[in-house]
């Protein structure tokens, strides 16, 4: 009884039976397979009656090896080496075990799996219990042949069987979603199986290797997995923060390829690369464009106040028929004075109607052109914007600020364009134009997000920028405002001021600039 209060020996029985139920893992997947020909109410009765005749054979065959590694008479001599009954099974033990780690180890790491199909004809009761035996009887040579080469003592060897079937009888399906919910596990197990199949083969041949260094090695290894899982769960817990629309963005956006481009020499590839021709460019900006939608305000993506075009009905006759006359736009919004006194939003035909009739727009009554202004504020979002116009019956939408002040005017254009990119007005010319490879002339009102899919990076866009557009990105960059010809360089970009006016900036010069002289002062 002095092995009881052995040390190794309690080691020597807890990997023992840790290694016994993950290398009967697979003996639960097919047992479950075999299980599900069966009617749903006979199964758990043939998984238990299989499991616990399984474990006795286990238990003779246990019995069998371990007297057959007594035989230490010499059979036969090779060279220098003389084998006995035990060298020979030790040797073909250990290279059973190299061989099915190595195949596990294959099938793991190349993803194949075992795909449990579907019965429409249930199986006789004893038929399947039958199968389970025999095919635990052979998944067994595995975990008998470690047994032998991890313990010396026959009572510890049947004490880990017997523990670990009974383990995997009590909880075979939270067993089951463990190790394919980590199967790290599995692969550190049989990493084991190849150390133990190592020591069998070289017991076979003459030379001892102490138990105590498996121990130590699988106990560090044991460790090691231990933290690696706290680390895992540690990272998924903090990934559960980030709110799971987020995440599912951020996912299929990396699964697309990545925006940011690949400078020449770059040792690492883009994943962009491997899915160019997959996804083209402006399918990636248009699901990108889609993903990001509810999270922008309407300030970025509506028409910003100094582009609008708006009637002044303190202007003469003739030059608001002019202006409607010479207008793209199918509504405008009618005023009197300056932009922020909106009297309503009229539509050009009936504004021009109006006029030509009655030499004037009339701005209440039954017979005004007009309609009341819907008016937003800029802290709305998009998905906001989105329902108020679907209940505006074609209107436009005015956006203003907390002090009333209109700040510009959002249409189910500027929706559109924020997901796929720019529709030009005739009076308007496209905000980002390019002029060669690796330069482009800019407006400063360039949506931002817009613009980093053209230059194909993913440094403009801060979550907590209050600015929407190229001018406010680069204002807050320069340390007063800036002057035509000054330039800055970010991010392997060089921005030049091309004009300014009325304390805004109209246009920038954006082009690429060669690795050697990025942090070079201009």
């Amino acid at each position: 009884m002095e092995w009881l209060f052995d040390p190794a020996i309690w080691a020597g029985l807890l990997t023992l039976v840790v290694l016994e139920i993950v290398l009967g893992i697979d003996n639960l997947i097919f047992i479950a397979i075999l299980a599900d020909k069966l009617p749903p109410h006979q199964r758990d009765r043939a998984r238990l009656i299989g499991l616990s005749l399984a474990m006795v054979m286990r238990l003779g065959l246990l019995t069998i090896v371990s007297w057959l590694v007594t035989l230490t008479a010499p059979l036969f001599t090779l060279g220098s080496l003389t084998f006995s009954g035990r060298d020979l099974i030790l040797l073909l033990g250990g290279l059973f075990l190299l061989f099915k780690a190595t195949t596990e180890l294959h099938e793991r790491l190349e993803g194949v799996t075992h795909i449990q199909s579907e019965s429409k004809v249930y199986a006789g009761f004893g038929i399947v219990v039958t199968q389970i035996v025999v095919l635990d009887a052979v998944f067994s040579l595995d975990a008998v042949i470690t047994a032998v080469g991890m313990v010396d003592e026959l009572g510890v060897m049947m004490a880990a069987v017997i523990i670990s079937i009974g383990v995997m009888i009590l909880a075979s399906k939270a067993l089951t979603r463990f190790v394919n919910a980590h199967p790290t596990v599995v692969v550190l197990c049989l990493s084991f199986l190849l150390m133990i199949g190592l020591s069998l083969v070289a017991e076979g041949l003459g030379f001892h290797i102490p138990k105590g260094y498996l121990y130590a090695a699988i106990g560090f290894s044991i460790l090691i997995e231990v933290l690696n899982q706290f680390a895992r769960r540690n990272f998924l817990k903090s990934e559960a923060r980030v709110p799971f629309r987020d995440r599912t963005a951020e996912t299929v956006l990396r699964l697309m390829g990545n925006r940011k481009r690949v400078e020449a020499g770059d040792e690492v590839q883009d994943a962009r690369s491997v899915e160019e021709d997959a996804f083209a460019v402006e399918e990636r900006n248009m699901v990108s464009g889609v993903l990001t939608l509810a999270d922008r305000s309407i300030r970025s993506v509506m028409t910003p106040r100094s582009e609008m075009s708006w009637i002044d009905l303190e202007d003469g006759l003739e030059e608001i028929l002019r202006q409607l006359q010479d207008t793209p736009h199918s509504l405008m919004p009618v005023c009197r004075g300056e932009l922020d006194n909106v009297v309503g939003i009229g539509r050009t035909k009936d504004l021009i109607s109006d006029l030509l009739l009655r030499q004037r727009i009339s701005e209440c009554g039954e017979g005004s052109p007009m309609r009341a202004p819907i008016i937003l504020p800029d802290t709305a979002g998009v998905l906001k914007a989105m329902d108020t116009l679907k209940r505006s019956h074609g209107q436009l939408v005015l956006v203003t600020d907390e002090y009333g002040i209109v700040q510009g005017l959002l249409t189910p254009v500027d929706i559109l364009e924020a997901i796929a990119g720019e529709f030009p007005d005739e009076d308007e010319q496209l905000a980002i134009q390019s002029r060669a490879s690796g330069e482009w002339e800019v407006m400063g009102t360039a949506d931002l997000r817009l613009l980093e899919q053209v230059l194909e990076t993913d440094g403009l866009v801060s979550d907590d920028a209050d600015y929407a557009s190229l001018a406010g990105f680069l204002l807050e960059r320069f340390e007063s405002f800036p002057a035509v010809g000054q330039t800055i360089d970010l991010d392997g970009l060089r921005y030049e001021i091309l004009a300014v006016e009325a304390r805004r900036i109209v246009k920038v010069s954006i082009r690429r600039i060669a690795p050697a002289l990025r942090g070079e002062a201009i």
